[in-house]
């Protein structure tokens, strides 16, 4: 009986912050511009000076992340160091100086009856936010949300669960100060999965759920949910060397696709390489990694040309290691490589390197996926590298959003209608 009245306690209090939630949507939609921009402005003061105790309490989450055994990559996610701090909070304030995206009018049109038609951006509504580890997109979520007259419901994970609550409360005290309406920025404040299970189902209050984190995480959310979900499954992403390459160019964007930052999700897990180049320039790109401390699992070819080399296995082709590892096949052609990234990718970020003008072209046009790169990294698949601000996670989906998901995928649209007293005969 006890964890059945814990479950219905958790339940109404989870209710209780949907049905304010949406009462707040309604305030939002209310503000202009300026008064939103001052309380975004003011949440970023406010982080900044509470900024010694955001990193305390993330200090006690790392220590103990550590304890529980999370990986490396959680760890490192989960780390808000100062260099993370101090984008986090000048993420804020640049998000407050993006254009507005509520109030555009996206098309006008007028009809012979004298009915004059203007479809107009506004807010999604009430939007749950569920993630693990990186505290940071407590305040990039809550940012974003906010710009675009959305509330915000977040359910950071437990392992952040004090991070994540002393920056909402930063951003809290700072936009009360300046207007925030009560109830537009809202933390679940419990660890129990139960909390997920009822925001996902709660379709009378939220309109829409976007989960950031692991494979596991999303695929519960998008199998369970009756909320639409806007989600990323994985980032398997490739680089593609063609024959055609600048090899030094190559050199550069595959390590640094890798081995910048190995455990997000727009870092590279596979390399593709041209055979007729295989010979050559695989031993240089694979010392080269292995300087870095990267794991290489190759096919058969790659194994022959380098025998040191770990076999992949077909798993492998499907796989996301946020880590130093790296799968390595041989193509026959950019036909095989896109062949390849379209049957084992995940619709994420995929880059090839050549100078052949058709090769761009070919590769730009038949890989399906969210961002393709012709001669850079995969690593900018990010809001803030496309200069949208920050982002509030990246969609592999095709409806509504793709790719990053910043301030004009957090607007839908509306028909304002205006007549003179026409009646329809």
């Amino acid at each position: 009986m006890k964890n059945l009245k814990t479950t219905q306690d958790i339940a109404r209090q989870v209710t209780e912050i949907g049905r304010r939630a949406r009462s707040a949507s309604h305030e939002l939609m209310g503000l202009g511009p300026e008064q939103k921009n001052k309380i975004l402005n003011f949440m970023a003061d406010s982080l900044e000076k509470l900024r010694e105790q955001i990193r305390a309490e993330n200090l006690i989450d790392l220590e103990e992340a550590k304890e529980k055994g999370l990986t490396d990559a959680m760890v490192d996610r989960l780390d808000l160091n100062e260099e993370r701090l101090n984008s986090m909070i000048q993420g804020v304030r640049d998000i407050a100086a993006l254009p507005d995206p509520v109030g555009r009018v996206l098309k006008s049109w007028k009809k012979e009856n004298g009915l004059e038609f203007n479809k107009t951006s506004v807010p999604i509504g009430v939007i749950g936010m569920i993630y693990e580890s990186r505290p940071n997109v407590t305040a990039d979520a809550a940012a974003l949300c906010l710009k675009a007259s959305n509330a915000i419901i977040l359910r950071g994970g437990s392992e952040a669960l004090r991070s994540n609550r002393a920056i909402a409360d930063a951003m809290l005290e700072g936009g009360r100060e300046a207007g925030l309406p009560a109830y537009a920025l809202q933390l679940i404040p419990v660890r129990s999965r139960d909390a997920v299970t009822n925001l996902i189902t709660m379709d009378q209050y939220v309109d829409l759920i976007i989960p950031r984190g692991g494979e596991g995480l999303i695929r519960a959310v998008a199998e369970n949910a009756t909320v639409p979900v806007l989600k990323h499954y994985k980032g398997v992403c490739h680089v593609f060397v063609d024959r055609n390459a600048d090899l030094s160019k190559a050199l550069e964007i595959t390590i640094n696709a890798k081995c910048q930052r190995p455990g997000v999700c727009n870092a590279a897990e596979t390399l593709l390489v041209d055979q007729s180049i295989a010979n050559d320039w695989l031993p240089v790109v694979a010392g080269a990694l292995r300087e870095r401390h990267v794991e290489l699992r190759g096919c058969d070819k790659s194994t022959g040309i380098v025998p040191d080399m770990n076999r992949a296995t077909e798993e492998d082709w499907y796989t996301e290691y946020l880590d130093l590892i790296l799968s390595v096949k041989i193509v026959d052609g950019i036909e095989e490589a896109v062949d390849h990234i379209n049957r084992y990718g995940s619709g994420h970020s995929d880059a090839v390197v050549t100078e052949d003008p058709e090769h761009q072209d070919y590769f730009g046009k038949r890989v399906d996926s969210a961002a393709v790169y012709i001669n850079a990294s995969t690593r900018f698949t990010d809001g803030a590298e496309f200069g949208m601000g920050a982002e509030i996670g990246i969609s592999t989906d095709r409806l509504h959003a793709r790719g990053p998901v910043a301030l004009e995928e957090l607007t839908t649209y509306k028909y304002v209608v205006t007549g003179q007293g026409q009646i329809k005969e």
